[in-house]
Parts: structure tokens; C-alpha cells; sequence
């Protein structure tokens, strides 16, 4: 039996390199573009915003505090919000007016043309994901989609930017949607660190 769980954990461990390699591969240039669109965004002084559901509202919440709370010395905070956060508000949406509006109320509260919108969902079909990246396009928001299988729904409503991690399992999905947003999170910073004239802050 041990040796049997050993092999399983190799095969996973594979499988997780086999997944990460393949996605950088096809979508390296992608994820330098979305890392731009960040950029600009602060660049306008505007703010982005998280959100995913379940397990990628854990990945929504890191998002948010790794540009809130930079722990890469000489790295600025740069504002980042987390609209999974606020459970009264989501459970009051849900409540009023269903589930699928829980992220929508959110941005047409608080964002605004010139903000940035990144969402996380395994399958790409989350409804409320969906919606929010229609309304946020409505309003001038800069969207940025994780998704993994074959994209679902978000890599077909015309999104600024869908990175697509093209596997069925969900576990390999999530793992890389982390390396995918703490990339994206490494090359903001490095490309305003770039506008001051330094890269000296390149970690």
C-alpha cells in the first residue's frame, strides 16, 4: 500500500509540472499582456478588483492581499479589493435577488472606468463571475480571466485578457491559477518599477 500512495504522489507531482509547463508554453505572451493591463490600470490610478468562488475565492482573497500587503521589500501596496469579502453584502444579494448578482451589486457600487477586474473559476462557467465581466465591460473595467478546461462561458464573452489552463483536473487548475496571479503580481510590479526608471526591485 505504501509503496502503491508513493507512486500516486509521484504521478500527481508530474502531472502538476506536466500542466504548469504546457499552460506557459501556449500562454506565456498572454500572460505578459494581462500583466501589462495591470499595470496600466495603476498607471491610471485605478483599483482592481477580485472575485471566484469556493476554492477560488481563497485564490480571490491572496490576489487582493498580495498587491495590498507586497511582501517583496521596496515593493509598493497598490490598491486591490476583494469583493468575496463582504459576506453580509454577498448574502444579502444572494438573498434579494439571487446569487448570480452577488458580484455585479459589488462593481456597480464600487468600480469605476479605468479599474481592473481579475476573476477565478475552474470551469469558466460561474454565473456570477460571468455576469460581473459583462457589466464590468458596460463600464469602461479592465477584465482578466483565470479559468481552466476548456474556458467555459469566460473565454467566450470577450474578455480583455483569459488565461486558460487546459486541464479536467480542478486540483492542477488551482494549482496553477496561484503561479499564473503571483507571476502577474511579479511583472506589475516590475513594469512600474520600470516607469520610475529602475528594475532594481525585480524579485
Amino acid at each position: 500500500m505504501n509503496s502503491a500512495l508513493l507512486e500516486s504522489v509521484a504521478q500527481k507531482a508530474a502531472h502538476h509540472q506536466e500542466v504548469i509547463d504546457a499552460f506557459f508554453a501556449r500562454n506565456g505572451q498572454e500572460v505578459v499582456a494581462a500583466a501589462g493591463a495591470i499595470a496600466d490600470v495603476y498607471r491610471g490610478n485605478g483599483r482592481l478588483f477580485s472575485m471566484g468562488n469556493g476554492g477560488s475565492s481563497c485564490d480571490a482573497a491572496h490576489v487582493a492581499v498580495e498587491f495590498l500587503h507586497p511582501v517583496t521589500a521596496g515593493r509598493v501596496a497598490l490598491t486591490a479589493i476583494d469583493l468575496t469579502a463582504d459576506r453580509t453584502m454577498m448574502s444579502a444579494v444572494a438573498n434579494d435577488v439571487g446569487f448570480q448578482h452577488v458580484f455585479v451589486r459589488q462593481l456597480i457600487a464600487q468600480a469605476r472606468a479605468g479599474d481592473g477586474l481579475i476573476g477565478l473559476s475552474t470551469s469558466g462557467n460561474s454565473d456570477n463571475l460571468v455576469k460581473a465581466f459583462i457589466k464590468a465591460k458596460e463600464m469602461g473595467v479592465t477584465t482578466i480571466g483565470l479559468a481552466g478546461m476548456s474556458g467555459g462561458e469566460m473565454s467566450k464573452i470577450g474578455l480583455d485578457h483569459c488565461l486558460v489552463v487546459e486541464t479536467d483536473s480542478i486540483h492542477r487548475v488551482q494549482e496553477c491559477h496561484v503561479i499564473i496571479y503571483h507571476i502577474l503580481w511579479d511583472l506589475v510590479h516590475t513594469l512600474l518599477a520600470d516607469d520610475r526608471g529602475s528594475l532594481a526591485v525585480m524579485g
